[in-house]
């Protein structure tokens, strides 16, 4: 018996588009994420879905609550599928962080998954087991469901990762795109990756986050 979710990232915050760290930092949807999550709540309203879990977030909220309202369905919270949390690098971009913390930058660059940030920041080891562990009960209260989860790009990184059996410490060749679509089955023998970075339902262009902007 397997149970199917739909793991979705937020639609594209202001912050997104200018590659600036949020992590923990409840930043709100764009416009155009707003827009985004309208084209998400279109593309979902005749689907067949048990429940709808989302990060405590806002942003993953907001892309949540239009097609779970359009479902009858109530939003479940859950803080463990927050996006990491970056510490003292929320909030700055990529040269920031290099100019206010160039030993620190260095090391995160080395991908080391021990790496915690400044500022009592997670690890990329000790976020991926958060992520994980999160979804065991979701999954345990599913049993040959289908249901959706939203959160956030680094969210979606670990479960890729979990998946795919991947290590913590390769680089990332996968998309993490906002308001995608990405479908994952549990099964008694671990998880499948059945279709990752769907987008079909967008008219507008999204974001790849390609500097690895946790959001």
């Amino acid at each position: 018996m397997t149970t199917q979710v739909l793991f979705i990232r937020h639609g594209e915050t202001d912050w997104n588009r200018i590659k600036r760290i949020q992590g923990h930092i409840d930043i709100p949807l764009s416009e155009h994420g707003f827009l985004q999550a309208e084209q998400l709540a279109t593309r979902l309203a005749h689907e067949k879905l048990d429940a709808v879990y989302s990060s405590d977030l806002q942003r993953a909220m907001q892309t949540a609550r239009p097609f779970a309202d359009s479902l009858g369905l109530d939003l479940r919270l859950t803080e463990g599928l927050r996006e990491r949390f970056y510490g003292a690098f929320q909030g700055h971009d990529s040269e920031e962080i290099n100019a206010k913390f160039p030993d620190e930058f260095i090391e995160w660059q080395t991908r080391d998954p021990g790496f915690s940030p400044p500022g009592d920041g997670e690890s990329q080891r000790v976020f991926y087991h958060r992520v994980v562990h999160a979804m065991e009960p979701i999954i345990a209260a599913h049993p040959g469901g289908r249901i959706a989860c939203v959160a956030h790009g680094g969210v979606l990184d670990c479960i890729y990762r979990y998946a795919m059996k991947l290590p913590l410490s390769e680089a990332r060749n996968w998309p993490l795109l906002n308001c995608s679509v990405n479908t994952v089955e549990y099964g008694d023998d671990g998880a499948k990756v059945i279709a990752w970075g769907d987008v079909s339902h967008l008219a507008t262009d999204t974001d790849d986050d390609d500097f690895r902007k946790r959001g």
